[in-house]
């Protein structure tokens, strides 16, 4: 069995060889260790081998590894569904949190930020595939949404991020990303106040290939990493 260092430097050529072919390099493309379910010593273990952020799905379990130190030396996201109330316990720990979804979540990250005198970054999650089982804002709403949120004081948009619907056809699967591509690329355009379009946070272990040769510059890969989890 590959180890966790053995399975990085795989998908790190992966990730070259796919960016290369977008007249990019792996230098480009940002890889987040998705964290879930492992354990500090293998999170370490992750960061060690080069990784270029850690991001968690669950505010306990960051919070838990966060107190043993297990994302000293890497840039700590949140790239899970995050409700309102959990806000407090992310804000100054994390450098970005990649699923703000509606402008009350914004609201209450840019309400602890001003709290902790801190400008918070954060990516919009968008719902590219309109599923009712996933969380992010529909495809119609984003330019609003976006221009709502970057008024807030305390808060600052880098991009944008989404999980598109599972699909076994990889072109139905690109098809996903394509559109989020050319949102990404669309409110970009626009040059709206507060908002900079530098990161597209898309693509995991079973697609991130796909995503990185249609657009994405930052890939949250788990089981590719760390194995399969057991729930």
């Amino acid at each position: 069995m590959s180890s966790i260092s053995e399975n990085i430097q795989n998908i790190r050529r992966e990730i070259d060889e796919a960016a290369r072919l977008t007249g990019r390099t792996g230098a480009d493309i940002t890889l987040v260790a998705a964290t879930k379910m492992n354990e500090s010593d293998r999170v370490r273990e992750a960061v060690a081998a080069g990784i270029d952020a850690c991001g968690e799905n669950r505010v306990q379990e960051l919070l838990e590894k966060y107190e043993d130190g297990a994302y000293t030396g890497a840039p700590l996201h949140f790239i899970g569904t995050l409700q309102t109330n959990k806000v407090k316990y992310l804000v100054g720990k994390v450098s970005l949190i990649q699923s703000v979804n509606s402008e009350k979540l914004a609201a209450e990250i840019s309400k602890c930020a001003i709290k902790h005198g801190i400008v918070q970054d954060i990516l919009v999650e968008i719902n590219i595939g309109g599923e009712e089982s996933k969380s992010g804002a529909d495809i119609e709403n984003a330019h609003s949404l976006v221009q709502n949120i970057a008024k807030l004081p305390g808060v600052r948009v880098r991009g944008l991020m989404t999980i598109p619907p599972f699909s076994k056809d990889e072109e139905e699967q690109k098809s996903f990303f394509i559109k989020m591509k050319q949102l990404f690329i669309d409110i970009g355009a626009k040059k709206y106040d507060n908002i900079s379009m530098e990161f597209l946070s898309m693509g995991m272990s079973g697609d991130y290939r796909n995503a990185i040769l249609c657009g994405a510059n930052m890939v949250r890969v788990g089981t590719g990493i760390f194995g399969a989890r057991h729930y």
